[in-house]
């Protein structure tokens, strides 16, 4: 039992690493790995502080040791597309798209929508589905552009896309674009996450990717890694035994991740 994308309050998480790490071991995980968001100049409130990757480092190695032979505790990040910062020193990488460089400004896809609307209007007269375009277009190169051992929440565009408020998930547009990222990241081999997170904060009622996504990837032969994205001790393998068999219902292959064997070098 493992669930390796936790944030702490090193980056946006609420609790401090200890605490997630005894929440962890009281439910029976083998395996716990943070990922808290890794430095970005353009996303202060949410990631660590620049100050801080160290000390990060250092915390969840402690961690590591005290739980050794009990709890294996890995110390990871989560990677945004943009983040100019290296990632050595972290045992695996998660490689995420949390925003879309337009013009001079970096758009946030997951905060309010209120953001995305704007956006819409001032780069793409309007469309929505032209904004969701652009993402997958960028998701695409996620892997090439963080080297990440794992892709996060693939289709995180439509976490504020309830009810089609800003666009249609079954137009063939949108199909078009998720497909084609699809096939870019397919062959490159690395896993995808199928992630909880959306569902514990009470956004959507399954997890990222929707299950027509899920299917076509596991038909295409992705593998796959179920996380919660917790950033709430609270909410550590969140809904995982449902989740784990509908994914299997839909032929999904779920792995127990494989750490990197290389030494991670700066991207």
């Amino acid at each position: 039992m493992e669930d390796l994308h936790v944030h702490s309050s090193f980056s946006d998480g609420i609790a401090p690493p200890e605490e997630v790490a005894r929440a962890a071991f009281a439910l029976g995980l083998d395996r716990l790995g943070f990922t808290d968001h890794g430095y970005a100049p353009y996303d202060l409130d949410c990631c660590i502080p620049e100050s801080k990757v160290l000390a990060y480092q250092a915390s969840v190695r402690a961690l590591k040791a005290q739980y050794a032979g009990r709890m294996e505790i890995l110390c990871g990040v989560e990677q945004d597309f943009y983040s100019p910062s290296s990632t050595e020193g972290f045992d695996y990488v998660i490689g995420s798209v949390h925003y879309l460089l337009l013009g001079d400004e970096y758009v946030p896809v997951d905060y309010k929508d209120h953001f995305l609307l704007l956006a819409a209007r001032r780069y793409f007269d309007g469309d929505c589905l032209a904004l969701a375009e652009e993402y997958f277009r960028t998701a695409s190169q996620v892997v090439s552009q963080t080297h990440c051992d794992l892709i996060g929440h693939f289709d995180l565009i439509c976490k504020l896309n309830g009810n089609g408020r800003l666009f249609d998930e079954q137009s063939p547009r949108y199909i078009a674009a998720w497909q084609e990222a699809a096939d870019q990241l397919l062959e490159t081999g690395v896993p995808f996450e199928i992630n909880t997170g959306g569902m514990s904060r009470g956004y959507r009622q399954e997890p990222y990717p929707a299950s027509p996504i899920l299917s076509y990837l596991a038909k295409h032969g992705a593998s796959f890694v179920l996380t919660s994205d917790s950033h709430d001790p609270a909410t550590l393998c969140y809904d995982f035994a449902a989740q784990e068999a509908a994914a299997r219902a839909l032929g999904a292959e779920l792995i127990r991740f494989a750490l990197p064997t290389k030494k991670r070098a700066k991207p």
